[in-house]
């Protein structure tokens, strides 16, 4: 199934299961079912619950909150995650504080969705990952989609909260298969996570984690992104990743990456946000702190270059995340960080 589809699927489900359920946003309807018509068929289906909206980023999200503190549980679409601060008041100011300044005598949940990252060639204004600015805001959850994990689940989980969640869908990741529970790569497979979350992180590698000389670190498109460059490395150089997929981005649960660095000794995280004061920097801090003296080399932060992102295509993939660009940084923290898991248990 495709990620567009297993998306549609689940708010279908979420629809059909609580009549209090309720999607929202820019031209979500029939014919038009969205930009990236994740919620095609869904108004068609269930009349007067899915509907569409003025273009207003904080009326929507807004709207949105005052309906969850009256018992709804919208699901809302902002059509660009590039607009997502444009609802930033109604976010960190209202949605994520209520239920502290009510004295926890009301709930808001309510769930965000927004496309997100590059790739496209939509230039400057639509191709961003801004995602980062709105990690460690008290009481709001971020959560990103994957190949890896069941997105029923996921919407599930957010309206079961007592606050706003954020759900982020990268762009590119609209057409990609999902992976069942065994995987879809004859070269890695799924392994247990010793996870403390509600949904616990996806785990692959092409060999017992144990085994593995480094930690990987991504979520939502470039975890498969990830994917494919660990599977390749392990058949053509036999460099062994430990891939760790959370679902939940903030607050993260760090459990099952401080395992795996304590028995790799080198993490490395990607995420297709710019660099600095980001996802992967909050990781690399608090992993350094946790694994202090056991880590062969500092944990590597891998990002897009600290740029606005161009309108070419060709300009725009130079300065995004690339296969190559992991490729080359996994490459080069094996050679740095020494022997492998053998040498380091003798």
């Amino acid at each position: 199934m495709k990620c567009a589809h297993a998306l549609n699927a689940a708010l279908a489900r979420v629809l059909e299961s609580d009549p209090h359920a309720l999607v929202f946003g820019e031209d979500v309807i029939d014919p038009y079912g969205g930009a990236f018509k994740v919620t095609r068929g869904l108004s068609t289906r269930f009349p007067g619950r899915v509907r569409a909206t003025p273009v207003s980023e904080a009326a929507i999200v807004g709207l949105a909150a005052g309906l969850s503190l009256r018992g709804y549980k919208p699901i809302v679409e902002i059509m660009f995650g590039d607009f997502l601060l444009l609802a930033a008041d109604q976010i960190v100011n209202h949605a994520a504080k209520f239920r502290a300044m009510y004295g926890g005598r009301v709930s808001c949940p309510l769930v965000i969705r927004t496309p997100s990252g590059g790739g496209r060639g939509y230039g400057p204004t639509h191709s961003q990952s801004l995602e980062k600015h709105l990690f460690g805001v008290p009481h709001l959850h971020s959560f990103a989609a994957s190949v890896f994990h069941d997105p029923l689940l996921l919407f599930t989980r957010m309206l079961s909260l007592h606050g706003p969640s954020l759900f982020i869908e990268h762009k590119l990741m609209y057409g990609a298969e999902m992976w069942d529970s065994q995987g879809a790569s004859p070269a890695l497979a799924r392994w247990p996570c010793d996870s403390g979350a509600a949904i616990p992180a996806a785990r692959l590698a092409a060999v017992p984690p144990a085994e593995c000389r480094v930690t990987l670190v991504a979520y939502g498109h470039q975890a498969a992104v990830a994917a494919t460059v660990v599977e390749r490395l392990a058949i053509e150089q036999e460099i062994f990743v430990d891939l760790i997929v959370p679902a939940q981005l903030a607050p993260l649960d760090l459990a099952p990456i401080v395992e795996s660095g304590r028995c790799t000794g080198c993490v490395v995280t990607v995420e297709e946000g710019t660099a600095g004061w980001s996802w992967g920097s909050e990781i690399a801090a608090r992993v350094q702190a946790e694994l202090f003296g056991l880590l062969r080399r500092p944990v590597a932060v891998l990002t897009s270059n600290s740029d606005v992102i161009p309108a070419s295509r060709s300009a725009e993939a130079d300065m995004l995340i690339s296969p190559a660009r992991i490729r080359h940084m996994l490459e080069e923290v094996c050679h740095d960080a020494g022997g492998g898991t053998a040498a380091r248990r003798q």
